[in-house]
């Protein structure tokens, strides 16, 4: 059996015992009491988590450590989340810490950090179903304990900054097993009324445990539920509660949200004066334009007083219907003109007047013709003769006249030029000057 594919290095060991322990452990959670804190200059946290039966190291490294809400101490008991490695120098395994409060707070952030995420995944908190807060709040209510601090900071306010506000104070508890039904009773109330712009919920500052009442679903639902805009101002700037996340508007202290729900009286009044001058200057302005256009229409119904009107419209009358006659005249005047155009030129273009022309260069042009029928026909008489004679020296009747004879076949006519033409027997016609012979051949001399 070979040994050496079993044998491990120390190193080797460590990394595969940190290889199981990160595998087989996932984000845990750990309540203990805190033994050891050491914090040396790096930043870095090391404290020893505890029981009755064992102890185990811890480390939280300085980006961590420097978002703690609170100073370790030994013999503190804390909840603690992280995961667990193999520290391979020394062999030791550890927890590598990410987060670390009070264990007092433990449960209660617990449930806190679950109800919001169910709250959230539904959309209680979607920023599309806030409301918007009105422009200028006439009529408030304020939910809140009648004796806490945060009441008379926030009346403190809304008297220094708007007195005009009608302020309803609907006290109740802000803390305590029955507080959250009671606010939730209070804040369906007003809701309902329709009395009411704005209604805020607020309290002071305080630990978890509280603030809880403010954490409290039905709380929740009942503000997302309300039509009126809910503002809520509960604790300090770095307390959040889901009262918050589910109002309209959240503000970090009661301070805050008084001085976010009404304007100050004094940035008011500038406004006012403001606008003061500039409507007092706007009418200085309209009243000067007005006085300008009654100077202006003043002088025009003077300039044009009702009689100056009828003659100027009666003047334009009149050379209206000068302007009227002369341009008649002038119309008739060119019709007259084109119609004795016209007449001259039926006159001149009279079916008689046409025929007398014609009839006349009839006659002017007839001895003409006589003269030229003449001629024409004395040169056609004469070359008439010339083609007589012509055809008479190479007509074939000329040559039987001198004692000729042409001879033709019986048959078809044509005319015998050789005896080669001829077989004995034929019928041959002999046409001579004073008539034709019908000859038959006999012989044909070769």
């Amino acid at each position: 059996m070979d040994r050496s594919a079993q044998i491990l290095t120390p190193s080797q060991l460590n990394i595969l015992a940190r290889d199981l322990l990160e595998g087989a452990f996932p984000l845990i959670w750990v309540e203990a009491e805190l033994g050891s804190v050491t914090r040396p200059a790096s930043g870095h946290m090391y404290v020893t988590l505890k029981d009755a039966r064992a102890q185990i190291r811890a480390a939280l490294f300085k980006p961590k450590s420097q978002w703690l809400k609170f100073i370790p101490r030994e013999g503190m008991r804390v909840l603690a989340r992280g995961r667990l490695t193999l520290y391979e120098a020394r062999g030791e395994y550890q927890l590598v810490l990410d987060h670390m409060e009070e264990a007092g707070e433990g449960a209660l952030r617990r449930a806190y950090e679950q109800l919001k995420a169910r709250l959230e995944a539904e959309g209680l908190f979607a920023p599309e179903r806030k409301r918007a807060l009105p422009a200028h709040v006439r009529r408030l209510a304020v939910i809140t304990s009648p004796t806490g601090a945060a009441v008379r900071d926030v009346l403190s306010v809304l008297e220094r900054r708007f007195p005009l506000l009608e302020v309803d104070l609907l006290p109740s508890l802000v803390q305590g097993d029955s507080a959250a039904a009671q606010i939730t009773a209070l804040l369906r109330g007003a809701d309902t009324s329709g009395r009411y712009d704005v209604i805020l919920l607020t309290r002071g500052g305080g630990s978890l445990e509280d603030l809880w009442a403010f954490n409290d679903e039905q709380l929740a639902r009942a503000i997302a539920a309300c039509t009126t805009p809910v503002v809520s101002a509960v604790g300090h700037e770095t307390d959040f509660s889901l009262a918050d996340f589910a109002a309209d508007l959240r503000a970090p202290t009661p301070s805050v949200a008084a001085e976010l729900l009404v304007p100050d009286q004094r940035d008011l009044a500038l406004h006012l004066r403001r606008l003061d001058a500039r409507l007092a200057q706007l009418q200085r302005h309209a009243l000067g334009q007005a006085m300008q256009r009654t100077d202006r229409a003043l002088l025009r119904l003077n300039a044009q007083s009702p009689q100056a009107r009828l003659q100027l419209l009666r003047r334009r009358q009149q050379d209206a219907a000068r302007h009227l006659a002369a341009l008649w005249q002038q119309l008739h005047e060119r019709r007259l003109a084109r119609l004795r155009h016209a007449a001259a030129v039926l006159r001149n273009g009279h079916p008689q007047r046409r025929l007398d022309a014609l009839r006349e260069r009839l006659q002017r042009l007839q001895p003409r013709a006589d003269g030229a029928i003449a001629r024409h026909l004395q040169r056609d008489g004469l070359r008439l003769r010339a083609l007589a004679r012509s055809m008479e020296a190479v007509s074939p009747l000329a040559t039987v006249t001198r004692g000729y004879a042409i001879l033709t076949r019986e048959d078809d006519g044509s005319l015998v030029r050789s005896p080669l033409q001829v077989r004995p027997g034929d019928t041959l016609t002999a046409r001579v000057q004073d008539g034709a012979i019908q000859v038959v051949v006999k012989d044909p001399a070769r």
